[in-house]
């Protein structure tokens, strides 16, 4: 009897350890869970084995009075995971929001995934969350606000973003690094969609451009995009550190902070964060780092 009790604590056990075994497998924090109110956590959900999603780890205080926004994301270079970006899809997170990044989750060491995305697949994590937020069986049942939706991206994932900015389930665009190349031959990277400039008149949502600079390799299709978009509200700022941003900086840097804060006015309505762009005595725009500019704004 007493060897039959034994075997079964020792099962119990080794379940338990496979267990743990497997979630780190499924799921990481990323530096300290970020500087929001709501700690973040990286994971990848079995019902979208395709994506990473970024998220608060608790969804207790999500339900009928906050709901999670949904920021699906793009990467840089058209990759199939987000290794490049997760300090600042952390951070994002970390201030209440369900960002679904395109590709499998980045592992801890090792070589990242770098085969290629689609563009689809920023609509996949539209309607993933979507259905979510109906399904009883779901941890985001009823926690997901299923009418403020961003599409958002670096580089080739802004390309990506701006072929699916038309979608009329979209509250908000974010392109970042990025801009429709003047001569759609210049977009020869595999996977890079090859959009011509009118695909900018399919926008119809307030948009944010955040680039390197000059020393960007997108400074100019960027800056040719927001000269060309003047339907909507659209701003555009402008950091001199290149094509690389900040997004491996400490929470994502200076992009992570400028990007949250428009996340929170359009996807919130968050209006002190909205001050940050339409108040001129802001320190956006007073700042001695960024360079902005706005059209169709208060």
């Amino acid at each position: 009897m007493r060897k039959s009790i034994s075997t079964l604590i020792a099962l119990i056990y080794l379940l338990s350890i496979n267990a743990a075994r497997a979630q780190q497998g499924t799921s990481r924090i990323v530096e300290d869970g970020g500087t929001g109110p709501y700690s973040a956590v990286m994971m990848t959900e079995a019902s979208l084995p395709t994506h990473t999603v970024f998220r608060p780890q608790d969804l207790n205080p999500f339900g009928k009075k906050e709901k999670l926004p949904i920021i699906a994301w793009g990467n840089g270079a058209c990759f199939n995971s987000p290794f490049e970006h997760v300090n600042f899809l952390s951070e994002v997170a970390s201030h209440g929001f369900l960002v679904i990044a395109i590709g499998v989750m980045p592992k801890e060491t090792g070589e990242p995934v770098r085969d290629r995305s689609t563009s689809n697949q920023l609509l996949d994590a539209i309607d993933w969350a979507i259905a979510q937020n109906s399904d009883k069986n779901s941890p985001y049942y009823q926690k997901i606000d299923v009418k403020k939706i961003a599409v958002s991206g670096m580089s080739c994932g802004g390309l990506q973003t701006l072929e699916v900015a038309g979608d009329p389930r979209v509250s908000t665009t974010v392109v970042l690094n990025s801009g429709i190349f003047k001569d759609p031959a210049g977009s020869r990277m595999p996977g890079m969609p090859a959009l011509r400039k009118d695909q900018l008149k399919k926008i119809h949502t307030p948009t944010l451009y955040l680039l390197g600079g000059p020393s960007d390799i997108a400074y100019n299709n960027g800056m040719d995009d927001y000269a060309q978009i003047n339907h909507v509200p659209v701003f555009v700022a402008n950091m001199d550190v290149g094509h690389g941003g900040t997004y491996s900086k400490p929470h994502g840097g200076e992009f992570a902070r400028v990007a949250t804060a428009w996340y929170q006015w359009q996807l919130k309505g968050d209006k002190q964060a909205g001050t940050l762009f339409t108040n001129e005595s802001s320190d956006l725009w007073k700042s001695d780092v960024w360079t902005v500019a706005k059209k169709n704004m208060p």
